[in-house]
């Protein structure tokens, strides 16, 4: 794992870069009418939008973005970095489906399967449990998982409609608060 500082500059830096990338694409309502899209799973070679990072290396959820009319999704690490790219006002790019693993069921140290909707999930922010970039936020598909993760770990049960971008600033922020 890299330092708190290194991660930070890392991530911001990556962000600025993915957002120039998103405001170059073209727009569109989500979903697009084209049926559902299944996920994927992770491999060997499956690695962060954002930093280049293997997926395979690192603990907790991961995340499967697919874009309209794109064939491979785009993979990020870490739920927190998924929220700031889809919050981020200036994501331009249709998204046709989201998907975040269900930590009730995946393997925090090597999580594998278990892909649910992003959207349908409980999300733990806050807890003592760290991701591949630190603090994360745990994903899960029932509220009596994330409920009872909350309970042993810490941290406060959202929905995805509850977290706001200023909860998942890449620069430290909310986020690196564990009193939630």
């Amino acid at each position: 794992m890299c330092t708190h500082h290194a991660c930070q500059s890392r991530r911001r830096f990556l962000i600025a870069t993915a957002a120039a990338g998103l405001l170059a694409a073209c727009g569109g309502g989500e979903g697009g009418g084209r049926g559902a899209v299944a996920p994927v799973e992770i491999d060997g070679s499956s690695s962060c939008a954002l930093d280049g990072m293997l997926l395979a290396d690192y603990p907790g959820p991961k995340v499967q973005m697919h874009y309209a009319g794109v064939a491979q999704p785009d993979w990020f690490c870490d739920t927190i970095e998924m929220f700031n790219v889809y919050l981020n006002p200036e994501q331009a790019r249709a998204v046709s489906a989201l998907y975040v693993q269900d930590m009730a069921k995946a393997e925090w140290n090597a999580p594998r399967g278990h892909w649910i909707d992003a959207k349908s999930a409980f999300y733990v922010f806050g807890s003592k449990r760290l991701g591949s970039m630190g603090p994360t936020a745990a994903s899960f598909a029932r509220e009596q998982d994330a409920k009872a993760f909350a309970a042993e770990h810490g941290g406060q049960v959202l929905r995805f409609d509850e977290v706001k971008p200023d909860m998942v600033a890449l620069d430290g922020g909310a986020l690196h608060d564990q009193s939630m």
